[in-house]
């Protein structure tokens, strides 16, 4: 089975910053593309950076400048630092991945449990 493990978020100040984990685990061959995508109460679930197996990256709007995806591809981890916090930034964070297992004949898209950042004004 596998699975995502998101961890890093928190209760913080506006102005601070964060930085969010998500590690992947289980019987993996291959992971493409890694996100991050954040739900606040009442909206949808949005799109906030994601990054290729390549290192391609793409941002909302919203965020772009003040965040930065990355990953270690040996550890099958995708970071999220988010600077400059503001109180509109306060969600639930998810960690997305399509991921290749062995015998698969196409790639699996996998959702973490989701992290809670709560930004105070």
């Amino acid at each position: 089975q596998v699975q995502l493990v998101e961890s890093g978020g928190g209760l913080v100040q506006a102005g601070g910053s964060l930085r969010l984990s998500c590690a992947a685990s289980g019987s993996i061959f291959s992971i493409s593309a890694m996100g991050w995508y954040r739900q606040a109460p009442g909206q949808q679930r949005e799109l906030v950076a994601t990054i290729s197996s390549g290192g391609s990256t793409d941002y909302a709007d919203s965020v772009k400048g003040r965040s930065t995806i990355s990953r270690a591809n040996i550890k099958n981890t995708v970071y999220l630092q988010m600077n400059s916090l503001k109180p509109e930034d306060t969600a639930v964070y998810y960690c997305n991945a399509e991921l290749w297992r062995p015998g698969d004949r196409g790639f699996l898209e996998v959702w973490g449990q989701g992290t809670l950042v709560t930004v105070s004004a």
